[in-house]
């Protein structure tokens, strides 16, 4: 989809997005696919958030969208949030969770020593926040039925990613929630999904020790190559669209086919020549990871 090539996929719908940052953040990108392709928003983020990102940016290429101070974290804050967004969009019709953050792989703690209290704030914000954002949702009575609720995921909920750490633990607690909530939001033909997206470069991921290696690795084990957050916000409209209203409770790969690939040619190369370079895999650590026999 060019700059110019829009579909009117989301004309007359009224959504918000929670969590854009800057442009580098897919929920930025979300937010400004959403308003092209015709949808009327609201931004929403933490108050820090506002003061270090470009908010004030992003609500001008939204036709001046509505920005509402909200920490996803804290009921009363949802609940107030929800109330504004009544009263200056009326209901609405899409919910987008972009929210995400880990104190502990901030601060590079093993994933063996991990502050508790900081674990039990990741899954908090980058998990329980969704069942929130939906609860207080209904409780406001601000979805309209056949709305469609949109959280972002990685395939870390389900394979473990060293680096990823307690992360990877909120992914898998925010898509059950999402089976969770999915019959009981059907009863009004509300649908609830994650998409599972390749390592992006935005400000969250770039702070994952080794990320530009994932990245890497990742590109090159994808038939397609990774997904940019350009091309997972122009999937994320399908999403938030009526052509997905049978579409309820999946976590929605896009990672350009990573997912279901068991090796690449460049990978097995690659190892065969790590593997028979005995500098090259001292040099990596390769003895390290070796299992135990």
């Amino acid at each position: 989809m060019s700059e110019n090539a829009h579909y009117g996929l989301l004309k007359g719908k009224k959504g918000i997005v929670f969590g854009p940052l800057d442009e580098s953040s897919i929920g930025w990108q979300i937010a400004v696919h959403a308003h092209r392709e015709g949808a009327s928003i609201a931004i929403s983020n933490v108050a820090a958030a506002m003061r270090f990102g470009n908010t004030d940016e992003l609500s001008a290429l939204c036709g001046n969208a509505p920005v509402i101070v909200c920490d996803a974290s804290k009921n009363e804050d949802v609940d107030s949030c929800f109330g504004e967004l009544k009263e200056k969009l009326g209901k609405i019709d899409f919910i987008v969770h972009s929210i995400g953050m880990s104190q502990n792989i901030r601060k590079q703690l093993p994933y063996e020593e991990l502050n508790y209290e900081w674990f039990m704030r990741t899954l908090d914000v980058s998990g329980l926040s969704l069942h929130r954002l939906v609860s207080y949702a209904l409780k406001n009575d601000v979805l309209n039925d056949g709305a469609s609720v949109l959280a972002l995921s990685y395939i870390a909920s389900q394979r473990n990613y060293w680096t990823y750490s307690d992360m990877g633990d909120a992914k898998s607690l925010l898509e059950s929630i999402v089976r969770s909530y999915g019959p009981r939001l059907a009863r009004r033909g509300i649908r609830i999904n994650t998409i599972s997206q390749s390592p992006t470069y935005t400000k969250a991921g770039s702070g994952i020790p080794g990320f530009e290696k994932m990245f890497e690795y990742s590109d090159l084990m994808s038939p397609l190559g990774n997904a940019s957050a350009v091309e997972c916000a122009e999937y994320a409209m399908t999403i938030l669209s009526d052509l997905s209203r049978k579409v309820t409770m999946q976590n929605l790969f896009h990672d350009g086919g990573y997912s279901s690939m068991g090796a690449t040619i460049p990978m097995i190369k690659l190892a065969h020549e790590v593997l028979n370079d005995k500098e090259l895999a001292e040099r990596v650590g390769l003895e390290d990871f070796k299992p135990a026999k």
